[in-house]
């Protein structure tokens, strides 16, 4: 340990020179790292979603969702497949052993559904949900209108604002909910098909026929070439009721004189409500699996600015959940506490050692192991949050031990006479080994909480991995760094422990007290043993909770209704309940 800190010194401007690279690389790591409230608790799965248009939720069972689930149960490393049947559409989620690849899990099933696709109904639709997780919901937005319908708003959300979101890096879907499809329903008078002798096939080809758009070649014109097109897409419930189905004794039989043509919103399962006005027109983006959410969400801001600028003057686009929001208050809060904490450590040092420039040696000592931290987390891939900045602030605490130990043993050596250079080469050879292993074993002692799985493995597994990061970088950074930071730092006068007030203060406060407790030691021994039979009770009577309480001032209220509730109860209710919580400041 001698001859290494001696090379050190020697080399000193080389580990400056390292040390500032450090500063700087992990303080653009801190600037690149993604950020995110708490860390992503859903397992590694994939939906398959299949539409089937006109079915029971019975049939779909039997004939899609059954057939589904029991092959993806031959899918490698499936842990679990749940399926759940609705009215014209079915929903199979196949969860995958946790550290399953995404990507390698979605590939499987796809390989899965195209060998057993001749099995299931023709006309059903399948598909692979997006690439995303459980937590990638970050955004929410309504459109609002004073003058529009719920379809002229649905149109806009599904043929504007969905497609430009989904170009924005990140954004694995944006779904649409609440509004409605505006279809024309053609209601059949029987009678008048029988009186016309005209068959549904007849009719059904009419409509068919009317609504098509078709190109020709082309006429030459003043030495121009136009195409030539056939325009026959239908714009109104007019031109369906003039469309001709058949041609009796030169009299047209037009759709209008055996059946009623109607304007009706297309069948849907679900509405939306904002702030009690009623039935709206919202989007949700979710993210992609293991982007940067709080990027995503900046990105998506910045595109809205841009899209309201397309968008007619009545129709405004208002937030109605952003985790950014969340993340902010949740990282912020976090940061606070890491920065008070260092203060508090910093403040503490200071005025046990009486010296500044040697407090000045702890607090570079302190921002340099961070920032490292932060660089070697940005390559590993571990984002910002909660419980991996909690891992940093866990640490803190002994991370400042190290240098403190070999700053006060500098000092001891100093006031013996010694110069700064030796003081430093013995005051390492002497503390050196015991403040690095020390470290070590503070660092191993948390690795066998890296063997949690499932929910928990998730959660803690980010605070044990900074934790463990921050122990490693501050034991390797207090042996290669400190010294050289000593040797620039500790100038001047050292001021002994005899003429610092505080200490002199304190062991005039502790030496009665240690006299007393030896006198005493027996009913001591008896008062500890007791209280730690007492925190034993009180251990068990502690209320126990899976997650943190986060006070972020941000609520999640998730209303249950019954299964058979209808449409319109449904809205009526949501209608209901966000008026009270409207009311609410």
């Amino acid at each position: 340990m001698e001859k290494l800190t001696e090379t050190l010194l020697r080399n000193r401007l080389a580990i400056l020179f390292i040390s500032i690279f450090l500063l700087f690389y992990g303080y653009y790591s801190l600037k690149k790292t993604p950020i995110d409230a708490i860390p992503d608790l859903s397992d590694v799965q994939v939906i398959i979603y299949s539409e089937w248009i006109g079915q029971i939720p019975q049939v779909i069972e039997d004939q899609l969702t059954y057939p589904l689930v029991t092959n993806m149960m031959g899918v490698p490393k499936v842990k679990t497949v749940r399926g759940y049947s609705f009215p014209n559409f079915s929903l199979v989620f196949v969860i995958f052993e946790d550290g399953t690849d995404l990507y390698w899990a979605r590939s499987r099933v796809l390989e899965k559904l195209a060998s057993i696709r001749n099995q299931l109904p023709r006309d059903a639709k399948i598909e692979l949900g997006p690439d995303a997780t459980g937590v990638g919901w970050v955004y929410m937005y309504v459109l609002y209108s004073e003058k529009r319908s719920l379809d002229e708003l649905w149109a806009l959300q599904n043929f504007y604002v969905k497609y430009a979101l989904l170009s924005i890096p990140g954004v694995a879907e944006v779904a649409s909910v609440g509004g409605f499809e505006k279809e024309y329903r053609i209601l059949v008078k029987p009678e008048k098909l029988y009186q016309y002798g005209i068959s549904l096939k007849e009719l059904y080809t009419a409509i068919k026929r009317t609504n098509v758009e078709t190109g020709g070649k082309y006429v030459e014109i003043n030495e121009k070439e136009y195409l030539i097109r056939a325009v026959g897409y239908v714009k109104s419930k007019e031109e369906i009721e003039k469309t001709v189905i058949v041609e009796r004794n030169g009299v047209p039989i037009r759709i209008e004189d055996v059946a009623k043509v109607v304007e009706v919103p297309a069948f849907r399962m679900g509405v939306a409500d904002f702030n009690g006005m009623g039935d709206t027109v919202a989007g949700i983006v979710v993210m992609r699996f293991g982007v940067d959410a709080y990027k995503v969400i900046q990105n998506v801001k910045e595109k809205l600015e841009e899209i309201k600028k397309g968008l007619a003057e009545d129709v405004k686009i208002i937030t109605a959940y952003d985790r950014s929001t969340l993340i902010e208050n949740a990282i912020d809060n976090l940061k606070r506490k890491l920065i008070e904490e260092s203060i508090v450590v910093l403040l503490i040092v200071g005025v046990f050692l009486f010296h500044v420039r040697s407090a000045l040696v702890i607090i570079v000592f302190l921002v340099l192991s961070i920032l490292t931290t932060f660089a070697v987390m940005n390559h590993l891939g571990i984002t910002s949050n909660i419980m991996s900045l909690g891992g940093i602030a866990i640490a803190i605490g002994t991370m400042v031990d190290a240098a403190i130990v070999l700053v006060e043993n500098i000092h001891r050596r100093l006031e013996e006479g010694e110069n700064l250079w030796n003081a430093i080469i013995h005051s390492a050879r002497d503390v050196g080994k015991p403040i690095f292993f020390a470290l070590l074993i503070v660092t191993a002692s948390f690795v066998p909480l890296f063997a949690l799985e499932g929910q928990a493995g998730r959660l803690f597994k980010p605070l044990v991995a900074t934790k463990t990061l921050s122990m490693l970088v501050a034991s390797i950074i207090s042996v290669i760094v400190v010294p050289v930071l000593a040797y620039y730092f500790i100038r001047g006068r050292i001021p002994g422990e005899e003429k610092n007030p505080l200490v002199k203060l304190l062991l005039k406060i502790y030496d009665p007290i240690f006299h007393i407790s030896i006198k005493l030691r027996y009913l001591l021994l008896i008062l500890f043993l007791l209280m730690g039979v007492a925190t034993f009770y009180l251990y068990e009577k502690l209320g126990r909770e899976f997650m943190p309480p986060l006070n972020e001032g941000t609520l999640m209220y998730m209303p249950t209704t019954v299964p058979s509730v209808s449409r319109q109860e449904m809205l009526r209710i949501l209608n209901l309940q966000d008026r009270i919580l409207k009311r609410f400041p």
